[in-house]
């Protein structure tokens, strides 16, 4: 089975690679940037246009930013859905609005393409060792015959309803992270200005209930002053608009989620909208005076 993959980015790249590792050689791989396509050519993929992978490809994957890119790639002038046979699979990993990907699906149906809605977590730590975690919507046949290409990508594979529901999912997913982040930055900067090592508050709360994943991969980033981008702040504001643009349509209250939007825009609108979302602490800092890079030297 030949496989297409569109979108070499932070996250796509390191997924190409782990489906060329995983076994899966018939690879071929579109950007629109040359040095991305170079990079797999060289790990064992093949270069090649919208038009062949439509035409050759029995499954065609896309990791873009967002719901214009991959409507653009599949459904525009000269889109590779123009060229897919009847039976073929498409399967968007990219992290869209669920409306988008229903209004996709639907689309491809009349052309008798099917189509999983498939976005991810973990960032480009989890991107490059292939432990992501997917949440999948779609018809169940679909999802069971393309699981074990996805595991090959990722250590979770959950099929969380029909198509659409995979981005839901992950838009419960992105508010999670950001409240998380939010939090994390909060309290660090109250250790910093109670005179306590924001380091060893860390450490004390990481064993307790405030444990958590985000904890473990942000909280050492914001002491160390790394912000670069494993997941950028621009691109968790496209996943919190999409996700209120989500939750008015069916009611859901979100007020937590539309204020750390808001202090992710202050951080945009000051010059850090490509830095890692870990950056957030950066608004405390501002607000506070110091930073939590200057406590963990003194």
């Amino acid at each position: 089975m030949k496989i297409g993959f569109i979108g070499l980015g932070i996250m796509g790249r390191p997924m190409a690679k782990n489906l060329l590792k995983g076994g899966y050689r018939d690879l071929l791989v579109c950007s629109r940037t040359r040095e991305r396509v170079d990079e797999l050519v060289r790990c064992g993929a093949q270069a090649a246009c919208y038009e062949t992978v439509g035409r050759e490809c029995g499954v065609v994957f896309t990791m873009l930013p967002n719901s214009p890119q991959v409507k653009e790639v599949m459904l525009g002038a000269g889109g590779v859905a123009s060229f897919m046979r009847p039976g073929s699979v498409f399967i968007d990993m990219s992290s869209i609005d669920p409306t988008a990907s229903r209004e996709i699906a639907a689309q491809l149906a009349q052309r008798g393409v099917g189509m999983l809605d498939a976005p991810v977590s973990g960032g480009e730590p989890k991107a490059i060792d292939g432990t992501l975690s997917f949440m999948v919507g779609g018809p169940q046949e679909l999802f069971e015959r393309f699981k074990p290409v996805l595991e090959t990508m990722g250590s979770s594979v959950i099929r969380c309803g029909e198509v659409g529901a995979g981005n839901t999912a992950k838009l419960a997913n992105q508010i999670i992270v950001a409240c998380n982040i939010q939090a994390l930055a909060e309290a660090l900067t109250l250790a910093r200005r109670a005179g306590v090592d924001p380091g060893l508050v860390l450490r004390a709360v990481r064993g307790g209930l405030a444990g958590s994943a985000v904890l473990d991969a942000k909280g050492p980033m914001m002491l160390a002053g790394d912000d670069r981008p494993g997941f950028k702040i621009d691109l968790h504001i496209k996943d919190l608009a999409n996700a209120l643009d989500c939750a008015h349509s069916v009611g859901a209250p979100v007020p937590m989620t539309a204020q750390v939007l808001e202090l992710f825009q202050w951080m945009r609108q000051h010059g850090e909208g490509e830095k890692d979302h870990s950056a957030l602490v950066h608004y405390y800092e501002f607000l506070s005076g110091g930073s939590l890079t200057d406590a963990q030297q003194d």
